[in-house]
């Protein structure tokens, strides 16, 4: 009968790219891991993988493998989770994904209170504004902010944010001067390129007033940190959410632009792959998460 465990070594190391990553991941010997993928091998009389001085990649083979193994691992794990329903405390490891900016300022935290409430419990955040495929069950939740397209995935909310047009003191004299959102094509604008249209936002004042602008770039940028970097270095002004400039504005660094117009406000939602089974660790964390947006509105 096959050493089932020697798939997951397998698996580690293509996820990783390498044999010496995988047996950090595992917690195991690089030489352990080495052997038992070459007893795999051996087993089924296929080459598996390709070592590189840089880098160790998967055969066609060992594509093939690797698709059903992420299949089998991802069962057996539902299954001891199904099982460990059962105890109170939540185990195991919680994979997330979530954007950088509100990664790091709100899901960062509750993932340092969530491990230390639960010991037993493992967390990989991965940050970044790529949006993640959750179809191949490795990931067990992600974190979108925006607006949700129609999907397969299901959702819970967790909170919700403004989008805030700010500037820096440096700005102060010119911004005094705009009268409405028509006056702000003569201000230096930053771009974020993580948007679907960085330039074209659509402001509204009371219930019939709404004014559609489209801003020309001095700076573009790709991510909303970096976005957020430039405005408090005095490079322009932009849009950015509530959850990241609060403490910003509230210390003087930035001002919040025509406070009296208003942008569309976003919703924050935690999105999980269509499962039949969802573990403890995952709801506790969400209800944790969903708890801390609520103080942070409060």
């Amino acid at each position: 009968m096959m050493n089932l465990n020697r798939l997951s070594y397998f698996a580690a190391v293509v996820d990783t790219g390498s044999f010496t990553r995988a047996a950090e991941r595992l917690g195991i010997t690089k030489a352990v891991v080495s052997q038992q993928v070459a007893q795999l091998e051996q087993d089924l009389q296929a080459s598996l993988l390709v070592r590189t001085t840089r880098r160790v990649q998967p055969t066609d083979a060992g594509r093939m493998l690797h698709a059903r193994c992420l299949r089998i691992l991802h069962e057996a794990e539902e299954a001891v989770d199904e099982l460990a329903q059962t105890v109170a405390e939540p185990t195991g490891v919680l994979r997330i994904t979530a954007p950088n900016d509100y990664g790091t300022a709100v899901v960062v935290p509750v993932v340092s209170a969530f491990t230390a409430r639960y010991p037993a419990c493992q967390v990989e955040l991965t940050l970044g504004d790529a949006t993640q495929d959750l179809a191949d069950g490795r990931i067990d939740m992600a974190i979108r902010v925006g607006w949700l397209p129609d999907s397969s995935l299901l959702a819970r909310r967790i909170g919700t944010f403004q989008q805030l047009l700010v500037a820096g003191p440096a700005l102060s004299d010119r911004i005094a001067a705009v009268q409405g959102p028509q006056d702000l094509a003569a201000l230096p604008f930053i771009a974020n390129l993580a948007l679907r249209d960085p330039l074209a936002w659509t402001f509204s004042q009371g219930d019939s007033a709404r004014q559609t602008v489209r801003l020309p770039a001095r700076i573009a940028i790709d991510t909303t940190p970096g976005v957020l970097a430039a405005v408090l270095g005095g490079g322009g002004l932009s849009v950015l959410p509530d959850y990241l400039v609060a403490d910003a504005l509230a210390s003087g660094q930035l001002h919040h632009v025509l406070p009296e117009w208003h942008l569309p406000s976003g919703g924050i939602h935690a999105v999980y792959p269509a499962a039949r089974f969802r573990p403890r660790r995952v709801t506790a964390f969400v209800d944790m998460l969903v708890a801390a947006s609520r103080t942070a509105a409060i």
